[in-house]
């Protein structure tokens, strides 16, 4: 599979839209090559370099397979970011340029869990169902 984004390249800079400086919201992203067999697809965002350890910034799964997640949007079920709520929490790097990870897989089921997983109870999921997955890492220091 192959994840990227209208709005930025691999190892590029996020526009500032995407991010507490801008609007907040979620940028759109392009996922090429989904196994035929797959159920839905999940996603985990996160930056590793936060100063607290990787940050969490998006969880989302049970997405029904699509080659394209839209700007802004909510395709599947939420589960709980770094802040302990459900939802995209924008690029905000107190120092410094951080990497932002965004990770899609394909799944072999829908998940059907409650909406609020955490990225680990996510994890061991994805770990017994993965087909495939990609990464998309975009960069981001406040100006």
């Amino acid at each position: 599979m192959r994840l990227s984004s209208p709005e930025f390249e691999h190892k590029t800079f996020i526009p500032q839209k995407f991010t507490c400086q801008g609007k907040g919201i979620n940028p759109g992203l392009i996922i090429e090559g989904i196994p035929e067999n797959a159920k839905s697809l999940a996603l985990i965002m996160d930056d590793p370099d936060a100063p607290s350890g990787n940050f969490v910034h998006w969880v989302l799964y049970d997405i029904p397979v699509t080659n394209r997640i839209g700007e802004n949007t909510i395709p599947g079920k939420q589960g709980l970011n770094s802040l302990g709520k459900l939802g995209y929490a924008s690029p905000c790097p107190p120092t410094g340029t951080h990497r932002y990870f965004f990770k899609v897989y394909a799944l072999d089921k829908m998940l059907n869990p409650r909406e609020g997983m955490s990225k680990t109870e996510l994890e061991k999921e994805i770990a017994a169902h993965l087909l495939d997955k990609a990464e998309l890492i975009g960069l981001y220091q406040k100006k």
